[in-house]
């Protein structure tokens, strides 16, 4: 199972539509769906270091894709 970095992550992020909407300690990351949901995706600035698994699966859970979606995009 491959490892992402943060870097990654925000690359993706960019790909799916996803604004960055602040960046203070940590980013927000913003997308508004067709419906009107939102869907926030909060990231830390760690740029080039590995996302740890656990976190890992969180954030593809905010950003609600499928790890394999997300490796189509890295």
């Amino acid at each position: 199972m491959p490892v992402y970095t943060y870097r990654q992550v925000r690359s993706v992020l960019r790909k799916l539509g996803f604004d960055l909407v602040r960046s203070r300690k940590h980013e927000t990351w913003e997308k508004i769906l067709e419906d009107g949901s939102v869907l926030q995706v909060r990231l830390s600035h760690k740029g080039g270091r590995d996302v740890p698994p656990g976190t890992f699966a969180e954030i593809l859970r905010q950003m609600g894709i499928s790890r394999e979606t997300f490796e189509k995009l890295a």
